[in-house]
C-alpha cells in the first residue's frame, strides 16, 4: 500500500510540476539584424536580465541577405523571425506595403526623436547611423571640412566608397549624396581617382591599413577601429548623412508580447545607453554618446541631416546603383 501511495504522490508531483512549468513557460524571441554582434549581444544580455522569462536569439547578417531570407520564408509559409532591425529604411516601407509588419507604438515614444515621415507604428527608428569621412591620420594631416575636400590632391587615387549593390548603408549614402549634390559630384570624385570598394567595413579596414587614405565611413565601424588603436579619425561635413536604423515586429509572430518588450527595451534609456556606447547616435535626447567619440548630439545631427525621400530612393534603387557603378568603373 505504502509503495502504491508513494507512486501516486510522485505522479501528482510530476503533474503539478508540469503545470507549474507551463504557467511560467519561457518565451522565445528571434531577431534578424544587421547590427554588429557586440551591440546586439550587449542588448540581449541586459534585456534577459530584465526579462528572464524571455530567451533571445538573433541572426546577424547584411540587410540584403536578411531580406532574401525573409522572402524565402514567406514563400514557404512562415517567417521564422519575430523582429527585424537593420539600417535599410526602404526595406521597411516595402514590408509595410506588403502588410507583414505589426503596428506597435513603443511605450516611450514621446521621449524619442522620430526621423521617419508618416510614422504609423509599423517601424520605429532605434538609432541614427551617421556616415562621415574617415581618414588615415598618418597620410592626411589636415582634416577635411567639406564633401568638396575629397576632390583635392590629398585624396587623389585613394578614397573609397563601398559598393551600394552590396551594402544597404552605402546605397542610402550614394542615393542621398546624389540627390543633394547631383551626379556631377561623383563624376568629380572619380576624376580624382576615387574607388568603389566592397562592404562598408572593408573600406574602413583599407583606410586603417593605408591602402586608402580616406573613405565614406559608418560611425560605429570607424570608431571601433579607433578604440582599438587605428590611426583613423572621423569627421562630419556641415551636411550630414544620417541613416536611421528601424526596428519592426512581424505581424503574425506568435511571440508578440516578447517582441514588444524587446522593442520597448532597446528604446528605453538603458537600451539606448548600450547603443550609444557602441559609437552611434541614440534616438533619445536624454542619452549621449561617450565624449571620446566626438559625435554630434542626436538633435544636432537631425538639424544638419540631408533630406531623404525614402519612397523615391526605394523606387530608384536599380537605376541609382547602375549609375554609380558606371561612373566608378570609368
Amino acid at each position: 500500500m505504502r509503495s502504491t501511495k508513494l507512486v501516486s504522490l510522485c505522479s501528482v508531483a510530476v503533474l503539478l510540476g508540469g503545470f507549474s512549468l507551463g504557467a511560467s513557460a519561457e518565451q522565445k524571441l528571434f531577431v534578424y539584424t544587421s547590427m554588429k554582434e557586440s551591440m546586439i549581444g550587449g542588448l540581449k544580455t541586459a534585456f534577459q536580465k530584465k526579462h528572464p522569462d524571455v530567451k533571445v536569439d538573433f541572426q546577424s547578417a547584411g540587410a540584403g541577405k536578411l531580406m532574401a531570407k525573409i522572402a524565402a520564408e514567406r514563400e514557404s509559409g512562415k517567417i521564422l523571425a519575430d523582429v527585424l532591425w537593420t539600417s535599410e529604411v526602404p526595406d521597411f516601407y516595402q514590408l509595410k506595403d506588403q502588410d507583414v509588419l505589426m503596428k506597435y507604438t513603443p511605450t516611450e515614444m514621446k521621449s524619442l526623436i522620430n526621423p521617419l515621415p508618416d510614422y504609423d507604428g509599423s517601424f520605429t527608428a532605434v538609432r541614427l547611423g551617421t556616415l562621415g569621412i574617415a581618414y588615415n591620420t598618418r597620410h592626411i594631416k589636415e582634416a577635411p571640412k567639406s564633401w568638396d575636400d575629397l576632390k583635392k590632391p590629398a585624396f587623389k587615387g585613394a578614397f573609397g566608397i563601398a559598393n551600394p549593390a552590396l551594402s544597404g548603408t552605402a546605397y542610402m549614402s550614394v542615393a542621398v549624396l546624389s540627390k543633394t549634390f547631383g551626379w556631377a559630384y561623383f563624376e568629380a570624385l572619380r576624376a580624382n581617382g576615387a574607388k568603389m570598394g566592397k562592404g562598408s567595413g572593408q573600406v574602413v579596414d583599407d583606410t586603417a591599413s593605408g591602402d586608402l587614405v580616406g573613405s565614406l565611413a559608418v560611425d560605429y565601424i570607424t570608431l571601433d577601429k579607433v578604440d582599438k588603436g587605428a590611426t583613423l579619425a572621423l569627421v562630419f561635413p556641415p551636411e550630414m548623412l544620417v541613416i536611421p536604423s528601424p526596428i519592426a515586429i512581424f505581424k503574425n509572430t506568435p511571440n508578440a508580447d516578447a517582441a514588444k518588450k524587446f522593442v520597448d527595451f532597446v528604446l528605453s534609456k538603458e537600451g539606448q545607453t548600450i547603443i550609444a556606447e557602441e559609437g552611434t547616435l541614440p534616438v533619445r535626447s536624454d542619452v549621449k554618446a561617450p565624449d571620446r567619440y566626438k559625435l554630434p548630439t542626436a538633435d544636432e545631427a537631425m538639424k544638419r541631416a540631408m533630406k531623404i525621400d525614402y519612397k523615391a530612393i526605394m523606387a530608384e534603387k536599380e537605376a541609382t546603383i547602375k549609375k554609380f557603378t558606371d561612373i566608378m568603373q570609368k
